[in-house]
Order: structure tokens, then C-alpha cells, then sequence
């Protein structure tokens, strides 16, 4: 059935969020006055996603459209440090791209073996451990977990092929496949026969193969969407050589060189770069051939004046069929390898809707206190460890009135303001610019 091959699949993923930490004192026997000893939350889960050799196909990806992965577990008393989420490992076929839903943009190309953090879970709260200092030994407070990232993408598989089969429908595509591998794809005498790609690993000599993939039959109108062509020709993206079938028996009435110029005309207008890619033209069904056609010459004589080679073989009769591998595999050997696509994505900044007030009090140390949906999601997507990455921060609060809020509350140079894992000592720029945050290094602690 068609349906049986996916090859595209949007879904939504979601890491976990990070445990709170604890508000916790020491208590012990024979200790009157124990310090605190809440500990830290939990790391939130990540999603990632791995190569699976065993997966061909996104059909896993038909049904279940939402991923999220485990949130981190609060912290405890005695600095006991919450549990970590679970991290949610997707597999997905070799040669998956994964794109950004909005954008279009190539995030990932799953080419490799290597592991792709897709999104990464929300940091874990500190516990009020933490917050101890000398002049502030009893910290009442501790800090919320971070919420995890969360992104919406498309998946879409391109095969890692070194080879494409090209041409109408019904030109022995399958056929050859079949015959130069041990693939065996269906194969019957009416159109779209193969309604999904099918790969086969071609030898040629000890220490030399190549893939293969037979795509279904293209038609004229493919890359605006006629016919199947259309939803697999990107399959042959990957591809460093494209073998152009063509029938020259001429056994439907239709005409080779006409054949040969509309899918080449189709495969520019799908991609310039892909009508570019090196042929070869097989010219097959050499075998029924009426003696008094003149398809064969006309086809060679139009195909090596601009430059292609022309192979004659009959698939069905294993005529010309080794000639053609050994042609192929001579090519592939000066030929670039098969493409792999450079990720294209850039983290954007969130869109911060930050018209719900935050929360802010004073704690009786004189300890600022801050929180709020907002603040945390911007937290969410800082690196405080980079020095650009604070000062976008410093800029979206003083943008959002943040500096100028604490200023009319009373706040004064030297106060400490605490932001959920992050805390800087307020300092005045000059008159009227608001308050720099400038970090308390020893506060600071980032936990990946």
C-alpha cells in the first residue's frame, strides 16, 4: 500500500521541566540552631533523537505526534538533590532531516550515528541552602525549576543513496534494481507499479559497492505535483548520480528523446542544482526493439551532444546490465560523497509577553526577591556563563521596566536581587539608566 512508506511527519516535542528546590533547615539532636539544607531540583529530561539503521520509514511518526519528555523532581531537606527527569530518546531512519516547523530551517541532519540534543530540559531550582550567607543565615526561600524547551518540527526523510533511478513510469526502473541487487521491489507491466523508494546494495568487485534507489515513476507535471513523482523526488536529492532509464523500444508509443527531455525538465523545475548532478542514460528495452526504429540512434545522438554517456541494456533479458555497473561505480569513484546538509537554525529569542506583573519582595535581610511566568521564560534561554548572553538579559529587563520597578520599591547600590538560579548585586549605571546587574560570581551556577 502507498501508505505503508512515510517519509514526512510534523511533531511536537517537549523536554521536561526542572524540580523546585527545597526550603529545608537542619534539624538534629543536640544541634539547637541547624542551618538550611534544602537541596537543588532535579535536571529536566531532554528529548533526543538517535539514528535507528532498522527504521526505513516515519511511520511510527502517523500516529503519535507529541513527545515530552520527564520533569526533574523537587529538591529535598538534608541538600538531598531532586532526581533528574528521564531523558525521551526518538529514533528516527538514517537521513532524516529535521526541520523547524516556522521556518523551514534545517536544524539537524541525521546522516551520522551521533546523538542530536533536539531540546534541551529546564534546569533545576535551587534550594535555600544555597542563599546562606553571613549576614543572611536563615534563607526562607527557594527557587522554582526552569522550564524545558519546546519546539515544533518537521521530519523529512531523504535516503542516503550514492545512485537514483530516474524516468517515466514503466521504463524497467524496478527491473534493473532487482537484476544489480538483491532488492526485490514489485514489478508488473502497468504504471506505478512502485509506489514507494526502494534501496538495493550493488557489488561490483571485492572492496566496491555502491546503494541504489529505484523512485517511482516521474511524469510530466511531478514538481508541481502530478503523478507520485512529486513526493519522492526528494529522495534523489541526496544522490551523486542519477541513471536516466529511458525505453527505446518505444513498446507505448511514446517517443525516447521526448522522455528524455521531460523528465530533465522536471527534475529542474524541482531543483536547478538536482538537473545538474552527473548521468548516465540507460537505454533499455534494447532487446524488443523493431529493426527499422530509429529511436536508439536519435536518443544518442541527442543525449552524448550534451555530454551524457549512453548505455544500451535490457533489464528483463540481463543484457548490457554489468557494463552499466561497472560505468557507475567508475564515476562514483571521482565523484563528491553523498550530500549532508549543514544545519541552518538559529536559536531566535523568545517572544516575551511580559504584561503579567512579576512578583517582588523584600525579604528581611534586604534580599530581593523576584519571580514571575515570564521572567522564567526568558531565564530559560540564557547562557550566564556568556558574556553577549547576560547583556541581552540586562537589556530585557531594563527594557521591560524591570530596574525602574525596583527603583521605586527603594532599591538601593550593593542590595542583592535574586532571579530563581541566578543572583547580581544591583548597581546604579548613572542617573536616570536604571540598575546594572552585576553577577555575584559565587551565586552564579549553571546546571546542564
Amino acid at each position: 500500500m502507498a501508505t505503508s512508506f512515510i517519509d514526512k511527519a510534523r511533531i511536537s516535542v517537549r523536554a521536561g521541566n526542572g524540580g523546585n528546590g527545597s526550603v529545608s533547615f537542619h534539624r538534629e539532636k543536640y544541634v539547637a540552631a541547624g542551618g538550611p539544607d534544602g537541596g537543588d531540583g532535579g535536571r529536566g529530561g531532554s528529548i533526543i533523537l538517535q539514528v535507528d539503521d532498522n527504521m526505513s520509514t516515519l511511520m511510527d511518526f502517523r500516529y503519535k505526534r507529541k513527545y515530552v519528555a520527564g520533569n526533574g523532581a523537587d529538591g529535598q531537606g538534608a541538600r538531598k538533590t531532586g532526581k533528574d527527569g528521564t531523558d525521551l530518546v526518538i529514533k528516527v531512519p538514517r537521513g532524516t532531516l529535521v526541520r523547524d516547523a516556522e521556518t523551514g530551517e534545517i536544524m539537524q541532519d541525521m546522516s551520522g550515528s551521533e546523538p542530536y540534543v533536539l531540546c534541551k530540559g529546564g534546569r533545576g531550582g535551587w534550594g535555600n541552602s544555597h542563599f546562606a550567607t553571613p549576614t543572611r543565615q536563615v534563607p526562607r526561600f527557594a527557587k522554582a525549576g526552569l522550564p524545558g524547551e519546546a519546539h515544533d518540527v518537521i521530519l523529512e526523510l531523504k535516503l542516503l543513496a550514492d545512485v537514483g533511478l530516474v524516468g517515466f513510469p514503466n521504463v524497467g526502473k524496478s527491473t534493473l534494481l532487482s537484476v544489480v541487487s538483491k532488492a526485490q521491489p514489485k514489478i508488473a507491466n502497468y504504471h506505478f507499479t512502485t509506489l514507494f523508494p526502494n534501496l538495493g546494495v550493488v557489488w561490483v568487485e571485492d572492496g566496491v559497492s555502491f546503494v541504489m534507489a529505484d523512485i517511482p515513476g516521474i511524469i510530466e507535471g511531478a514538481s508541481e505535483g502530478a503523478g507520485l513523482g512529486h513526493d519522492f523526488l526528494r529522495h534523489v536529492d541526496r544522490c551523486r548520480l542519477l541513471v536516466h532509464v529511458v525505453d527505446v523500444s518505444g513498446s507505448e508509443g511514446r517517443d525516447p528523446v521526448e522522455d528524455f527531455d521531460a523528465i530533465n525538465a522536471e527534475l529542474k523545475q524541482y531543483s536547478p542544482d538536482l538537473a545538474e548532478r552527473p548521468q548516465i542514460v540507460a537505454a533499455n528495452k534494447v532487446d524488443i526493439l523493431s529493426p527499422d526504429s530509429d529511436n536508439l540512434e536519435r536518443l544518442r545522438s541527442h543525449v552524448e551532444a550534451l555530454g551524457y554517456t549512453l548505455l544500451e541494456i535490457s533489464a528483463a533479458a540481463h543484457q548490457g546490465t554489468r557494463e552499466l555497473v561497472k560505468k557507475t561505480a567508475e564515476m562514483l569513484s571521482v565523484l563528491p560523497p553523498v550530500t549532508v546538509y549543514e544545519p541552518e537554525y538559529v536559536p531566535k529569542a523568545p517572544v516575551i509577553d511580559a504584561s503579567a506583573p512579576l512578583d517582588i519582595h523584600r525579604e528581611d535581610d534586604g534580599t530581593w526577591i523576584v519571580e514571575g511566568p515570564w521572567l522564567r521564560q526568558v531565564m530559560g534561554n540564557v547562557n550566564f556563563a556568556d558574556y553577549e548572553s547576560r547583556m541581552w538579559f540586562d537589556k530585557v529587563l531594563r527594557d521591560n521596566g524591570f530596574f525602574q520597578k525596583l527603583e521605586e520599591m527603594g532599591i538601593q547600590d550593593g542590595d542583592i536581587v535574586s532571579l530563581y538560579d541566578f543572583e547580581f548585586e544591583s548597581q546604579r549605571k548613572n542617573p536616570g539608566a536604571g540598575y546594572l546587574a552585576r553577577p555575584c560570581s559565587s551565586k552564579i551556577q549553571n546546571k546542564n
